[in-house]
């Protein structure tokens, strides 16, 4: 089983010793009719991530959304 999720980037946290970067994201759950059924059933959320890796924090931009597939580790 899997679970498919949209969320927002809304804020981008830069560490003081500029050693990480914290992603600050949340559900998208209104506008369209994909994301008002798939929040249906998962309404709300937070999801915060402190990355330190120049290359992959860098993929984010404030604003913009993103899907998460979460699924079962093998």
């Amino acid at each position: 089983m899997s679970v498919r999720a949209k969320f927002r980037c809304h804020f981008i946290q830069k560490a003081e010793d500029d050693s990480h970067r914290t992603i600050h994201m949340s559900p998208v759950t209104a506008d369209t009719s994909e994301n008002k059924m798939w929040s249906h059933y998962t309404p709300g959320g937070l999801l915060q991530m402190h990355i330190s890796n120049p290359a992959a924090y860098g993929q984010f931009e404030q604003g913009k959304e993103y899907y998460i597939d979460i699924q079962p580790a093998e």
